[in-house]
């Protein structure tokens, strides 16, 4: 039996509750950096990878190893005797379940059982007791979930993000998170009315009232404003770091000092405690009376989508809650 998690948060809870089986993490943050469509496999590897390493997180010859790995051990899998998913309902990790579940639907028969793990409840902060219950309440996929997994990976892959929105309204149970997860994906599309992300413009918001340490705003501006939380510390880190690392930044260090653009900094090193502060531009894109692209530019990846210069085609529409065209 293989277990397949959403990472590293919930590999100690299984065997911690007596489950018997390999464990698999599967680590990769999907909901940032390019995700093209049309790339196999191996071409995936090396791009995800090469994005891990810009970020500054890893080296790319050990992050392409790790891929390398998980990837083996998934196509073994197909040996296995039952194939289980442990996975939460939040954006990360619903991308990586249809991730996993399209690979998994492109094995020749007879493919081995597949369980489903998934609900409102989060897998790291689950007692062992509770993790033995849900594992003996496990279920199969239901019908039509492996082709409907191919269809939204494939959406969030492609390079059109109407794609994405055409699954994004109600679920039809099938997955039943997924809809919400894309819902919250188009979110991070820059705003109509300022330019920024629904996750940049949080980290604002969350600064209007007075100058916070890196380690409370992310608190503030994720944790306590986002049901379910899906950011882990690192990408709030790049998130923090790109509105304070260009040519008008929209916040600062409170002590005047520089912010480095990129590294992988814990939790509570430098980083994290020294306080920051809303600029006047900062105050300006919260008021919409500047553009984050217009002024900055952009050069970022939604799945499929790649988001580059001073005009982007797609914007979020706040008030009719709809990506909009040009």
């Amino acid at each position: 039996m293989l277990h397949i998690t959403n990472g590293d948060a919930a590999v100690h809870v299984v065997p911690n509750a007596g489950i018997a089986g390999s464990l698999l993490p599967w680590r990769d943050v999907l909901h940032d950096g390019p995700v093209p469509g049309g790339a196999d496999p191996r071409g995936l590897r090396e791009i995800r990878a090469r994005f891990i390493a810009d970020c500054g997180w890893d080296e790319y010859p050990r992050v392409l190893a790790d891929f390398e790995r998980r990837d083996a051990a998934l196509e073994a899998a197909r040996k296995e005797d039952e194939l289980v998913l442990w996975f939460e309902h939040d954006l990360y990790d619903q991308l990586q379940l249809i991730q996993v579940l399209d690979r998994v639907s492109a094995w020749p028969h007879p493919q081995p059982p597949v369980s489903l793990i998934c609900d409102r409840e989060y897998l790291g902060s689950s007692a062992p007791d509770r993790i033995g219950r849900r594992f003996e309440e496990r279920r199969g996929l239901p019908p039509g979930a492996l082709a409907f997994a191919r269809t939204a990976w494939a959406a969030f892959t492609s390079p059109d993000p109407t794609a994405v929105t055409a699954l994004a309204g109600d679920s039809d149970g099938t997955l039943p998170f997924v809809a919400a997860a894309f819902r919250r994906a188009l979110e991070e599309y820059p705003s109509r009315r300022n330019g920024l992300s629904r996750s940049e413009s949080q980290i604002l918001a969350a600064l209007a009232g007075g100058p916070r340490a890196p380690g409370d705003l992310f608190r503030a501006a994720h944790h306590d404003v986002e049901d379910p939380v899906f950011l882990g510390d690192a990408v709030f880190a790049i998130y923090a770091r790109r509105l304070a690392c260009c040519s008008e930044p929209a916040l600062l260090p409170e002590d005047g000092g520089p912010i480095e653009p990129q590294g992988r900094e814990e939790p509570p090193g430098p980083f994290w405690t020294r306080p920051v502060r809303l600029t006047d531009f900062g105050r300006a894109l919260l008021d919409g009376r500047e553009d984050w692209v217009a002024t900055n530019g952009l050069d970022r990846w939604l799945g499929g989508v790649h988001l580059s210069g001073r005009r982007t085609r797609w914007r979020w529409d706040e008030e009719k809650r709809a990506l909009v065209g040009p």
